[in-house]
C-alpha cells in the first residue's frame, strides 16, 4: 500500500532562482513521514517526542534528484514501506509533478528510547503491518 501527501512548493523552499533548494526536500521528507505516523501508525510526532520521550529519526538516506522543481509547483509525494524490522522502518519516498518523477529517496527510520534503538510499540507495529498488507 502507498501513503501519499501533496506539497505545494513555497517561496521558503526555493533558492533565488525559484528552484527548490535541495536541503528543503529533506524537510518535505520529514513532513511526509510525520503525517504517515499520525495517519497510519496512529501517533503524532508531538506525542512521540514530547509526551512519550521517544523518537523516530531518519538514520540513513539515499536521495536521487531527477528534475528541478520550481516555485508553486505541486509535488505528489508517495511513501511505500519496504520493510519493518524490530526497531527500523525502511521506506521509499518519491515526489512527482504531473506524473513525472522529480526525486526519490530510500530512508531508514529507527524507533528510539533514551537515545538507543528500541522495538516498535505493539500498537504502532500492528498498524504499520496492516498498512503494508493493504488492510489500513
Amino acid at each position: 500500500m502507498i501513503y501519499s501527501k501533496r506539497i505545494r512548493v513555497e517561496f521558503n523552499h526555493c533558492d533565488p532562482a525559484g528552484i527548490v533548494f535541495y536541503p528543503r526536500y529533506f524537510e518535505m521528507f520529514n513532513s511526509v513521514i510525520e503525517n504517515f505516523f499520525a495517519d497510519i501508525a496512529g501517533v503524532s510526532f508531538a506525542d512521540i517526542h514530547q509526551t512519550q520521550g521517544t523518537g523516530a529519526p531518519i538514520v540513513d538516506v539515499h536521495a536521487r534528484f531527477s528534475i528541478p522543481t520550481r516555485l508553486n509547483e505541486v509535488l505528489h509525494f508517495t511513501l511505500e514501506v519496504e520493510s519493518l524490522g524490530r526497531s527500523s522502518l525502511k521506506v521509499l519516498i518519491k515526489a512527482l509533478h504531473e506524473g513525472t518523477e522529480r526525486l526519490s529517496a530510500n530512508l531508514v527510520i529507527v524507533w528510539m528510547q533514551k537515545w538507543k534503538s528500541h522495538g516498535w510499540p505493539a500498537d504502532m507495529r500492528t498498524k504499520m503491518i496492516a498498512f503494508m498488507e493493504g488492510k489500513a
